[in-house]
């Protein structure tokens, strides 16, 4: 049988590191469930893997995409499903790694069949943009509480999209999220990478001062006049839009990204947490999670 290793958790976890020394036991390839590192012209403010990073482990579906180009969660699903294909016919494990929740969930389980109305997504992207962000999150929070504590609510497409479902079915979104899981043609191995909530922000502070460091203002500036595409709407890109618009200084627009990260990273353990398949380690025990894995195999 073949076997697909899904490694997830939060970021800045070390979901990378951790999946390449487990690629190298079992001298396998890494695709990434990282919605943001797809974007070429995303590399710092996502934490996209160097070189070094990868050691000459074979990673897919990341800088392949600009930020120009459209793509979703099920053309995602699709082109896992097209590179699994490819990768088993020398290799019956590979691994699926990233912290991008609704995405691992399409490889995982398919795609809820929800319905859509161009009218009334047209009038929610109109308030919108008239009125901002928080009404629509208000909306959301009041319809489906469920579903707000999961999302990334600060995602414009995402929100625009649950309300549009609210609103045009009277249903919350959540209620549409129950289609049975598929049975794919391979097993799925899930493990969930944790530490001590501490920790894990005292990594995102470190890794949001790297990242400034590294030249994250200068990324974000040469992206300025795309701002509004979706790919763009997401946490160390928009506070430094924000600073850009003089809105706030840097100082306070660095100390957003952190908070945010932050938020962002409690988001994505309450949704990992729902998955009672996904059996969680330390990051520390490697050795624990070979033996999970040759046990599964």
């Amino acid at each position: 049988m073949n076997h697909l290793i899904s490694i997830v958790g939060p970021t800045a976890i070390g979901k990378t590191e951790f999946a390449v020394k487990i690629a190298k036991q079992f001298n396998c390839e890494i695709i990434s469930a990282d919605s943001r590192q797809f974007y070429k012209e995303m590399s710092i403010g996502t934490a996209k893997p160097t070189e070094i990073e990868m050691k000459g482990i074979p990673h897919h579906l990341i800088d392949f995409l600009s930020v120009d180009e459209p793509y979703s969660v099920g053309k995602f699903e699709q082109d896992v499903l097209s590179l699994l294909e490819q990768l088993y016919s020398t290799n019956n494990v590979a691994i699926m790694t990233g912290g991008s929740g609704l995405y691992i969930n399409a490889v995982h389980n398919g795609i809820d069949d929800i319905p859509s109305n161009e009218l009334v997504r047209q009038e929610v992207i109109s308030e919108y943009k008239k009125k901002g962000i928080k009404i629509l999150q208000d909306e959301l929070k009041n319809r489906d509480p469920a579903h707000y504590k999961l999302m990334d609510i600060d995602n414009p497409q995402r929100l625009i999209r649950a309300v549009e479902v609210c609103r045009l079915t009277g249903k919350p979104y959540s209620s549409f999220r129950t289609k049975p899981k598929l049975i794919r043609p391979f097993n799925i191995i899930k493990i969930g990478l944790f530490e001590e909530r501490e920790i894990i922000y005292a990594r995102i502070n470190q890794r949001v001062d790297q990242m400034i460091e590294y030249g994250l203002v200068d990324e974000v500036k040469n992206l300025q006049t795309k701002m509004k595409l979706n790919a763009l709407q997401t946490v160390g890109y928009r506070e430094l839009f924000e600073f850009f618009e003089g809105k706030c200084s840097l100082e306070k627009a660095i100390d957003k990204i952190k908070i945010n990260t932050r938020r962002f990273a409690k988001r994505q353990m309450t949704w990992f947490k729902k998955d009672t398949d996904i059996q969680w380690f330390n990051t520390s025990n490697q050795t624990d999670v070979v033996k999970f894995i040759n046990d599964a195999l």
